[in-house]
Formats: structure tokens, C-alpha cells, sequence
């Protein structure tokens, strides 16, 4: 009998590196206690199903058919398409909505990546299952740093770098809270903005990127030593950085001075590319009245698969 693939990526938060990371500089992310699992059951023709919330997808090995809801799934299935002989029924399910971010993209594309290469008989490495999925993420979008992705491998707090490839797994778990403000742009949409902004005034900006590297590291340098009251002083000083690229508005900064305010928060600070999306607060956060707080906690766990 075929055995059915299950795997679980955990999704994601950006704690530190925003926009920096992107330049080549260091970024730390964590991985979440929600995630999202891939089952693939292998199938006796050439037929691939694909059974999602976002939608239904059936399609064969011969002609592979593009689905835009569904593209990281369908791109990692047509980077791999000479390594299956028979199709297979996958079903995609997320503890998590993905209007919320949470590097659903990441968690997906880190479960399916790995569910075919079982399929498939391939061992993978911690670092070559990495660079596959960035292969993906960036034949979807153009680019992508990876950081989430790393996230979701490795699992709890780790430090990325893009050029050379590097990721360092951190110790520590911080206490976190997310509040989503309600709204947000698309990645892409935030970055060819401030590059806009960046070509006005580029020695600026290269100095607010060196700047915003020498607060990751020693931001890496707290979460290693458990230095919490440390790592909340440089996420506000970060967060001062993102405000000068523009990205911050008048809905997140009311959120970071409204938690701020509250004397069991360490730091708080955008948490992705901005102009919308996430607020991330370190240590105990009480909820704040008109904004949605996303209760959640950093994971030790990476991916996980199992056979049956």
C-alpha cells in the first residue's frame, strides 16, 4: 500500500531586518506555533488533485495547469515534475487564515517542497531543502529574501542572511504578540515604493540599511544571552529606522505607542514590510480595543514530517 506524506511547516514573524535583508544584511525571524500541514497520497495514474481553502485543483503530470491561488504549491510541483512517475492527491490545511501573513506562503511552500521530495524518495538536507524552496518562492515572485522560509525549516528564533546563504539557529524563546492593524500591502508593493523614495536620496538610504544591520546584530547578540529589556530597546530603535523609510503610517503608530504604553512591554515594532499588516510587542501584552491581537507563540519546532 502507498504510503500517505504528511508534514507540517510552523509559519512565521519577522522580529528584526526588514527591508535590510533584502540589501544583504541580517535578519532574525521566529518560527510560530501555527503552522500549516501538507498530506500527499500517492495515486495509480498521472493525475494531481489539489484539495485547499483557497480552492480545488486537479490537473495531470503531462500538462501541468497554473493556478494563481495555488502557485507556490503548483510551482514546487513543476520544479520536481521529472522525479514522479504516478500523480497524487495532496491536501493542504492551515491553523491559521492567510489574510493574516504569518509567512503562510513560507509554511506551504516549506511543507509542499518537502512532501515531494519524500514522495519522490529524495533525502534533503536542513540547507538543500532551504535553497529549494527559495527557488520556488522566487520563480513565483521575481524575489525573495528567504527569511521566513528559514523560519519555518529551522523552527524558534534564527538570524538569515541572503548572499552568502546563512542562517544561524538562535537560543531563546521570546514572549511575542502580534496585532494586526486591519489592512495591508503586498510586499512587492511596499518594497518598489520605498526603492522609489531610496533613488531621491540612495547615500541616505544606504546609511539607514547600515544602521538598521548594526541593530539586527546586536539584536542577535541579546536573543543568544536572553537579554529581553535589551532586545525591546533595539526593536524600538528599529522600528525608528523603518519610520524613515516611510513605511510606518498613522494606524501602526498608534498601535507601537498605545503598547508601549503599557509597563509590561518591552519593545514593539512593524513587523514585516509595513504600510500595513502586523505590529510584533515583546513580553506580557494586554489587547488593544479596535485592533485584532493574534495570539501566538515562537515554536522550537521546525518542519516535521511523517509516513504512514
Amino acid at each position: 500500500m502507498a504510503k500517505v506524506i504528511r508534514v507540517t511547516a510552523p509559519g512565521s514573524v519577522m522580529l528584526m531586518g526588514e527591508h535590510a535583508v533584502v540589501k544583504g544584511y541580517w535578519a532574525i525571524a521566529c518560527a510560530l506555533d501555527k503552522g500549516i500541514e501538507v498530506q500527499l497520497t500517492p495515486r495509480a495514474d498521472r493525475i494531481i488533485t489539489i484539495d485547499s481553502t483557497l480552492c480545488q485543483y486537479r490537473s495531470n503530470l503531462d500538462q501541468l495547469a497554473d493556478e494563481a491561488k495555488l502557485s507556490f504549491v503548483v510551482k514546487a510541483i513543476s520544479l520536481q515534475l521529472g522525479k514522479f512517475e504516478q500523480g497524487f492527491d495532496l491536501v493542504i490545511k492551515a491553523q491559521f487564515s492567510h489574510t493574516l501573513g504569518l509567512g503562510s506562503s513560507a509554511a506551504v511552500t516549506v511543507a509542499t517542497v518537502k512532501a515531494l521530495a519524500l514522495h519522490s524518495g529524495q533525502k534533503i538536507s536542513l540547507a538543500e531543502h532551504l535553497q529549494l524552496s527559495l527557488a520556488v518562492v522566487r520563480a513565483v515572485q521575481g524575489r525573495g529574501s528567504g527569511t521566513d522560509l528559514a523560519a519555518s525549516i529551522y523552527g524558534g528564533v534564527i538570524a538569515y542572511k541572503v548572499d552568502p546563504c546563512t542562517v544561524e539557529v538562535l537560543n531563546g524563546l521570546p514572549e511575542i504578540a502580534l496585532h494586526y492593524v486591519g489592512y495591508k500591502t503586498t510586499t512587492p508593493t511596499v518594497l518598489s515604493i520605498v526603492a522609489q523614495w531610496e533613488q531621491q536620496e540612495p547615500a541616505l538610504y544606504a546609511h539607514i540599511y547600515q544602521l538598521m544591520d548594526q541593530i539586527s546584530i546586536a539584536a542577535m547578540a541579546a536573543v543568544k544571552s536572553q537579554q529581553w529589556s535589551e532586545l525591546g530597546r533595539l526593536m524600538n530603535l528599529y522600528q525608528g529606522q523603518l519610520d524613515s523609510l516611510g513605511v510606518n503610517d498613522l494606524a501602526l503608530s498608534e498601535i507601537v505607542y498605545r503598547l508601549r504604553a503599557q509597563s509590561t512591554v518591552l519593545g514593539t515594532k512593524i513587523s514585516g514590510s509595513g504600510l500595513g499588516d502586523c505590529v510584533i510587542s515583546l513580553g506580557v501584552t494586554q489587547p488593544l480595543e479596535n485592533y485584532q491581537q493574534i495570539a501566538i507563540k515562537v515554536s522550537a519546532q521546525g518542519v516535521i514530517s511523517h509516513e504512514q
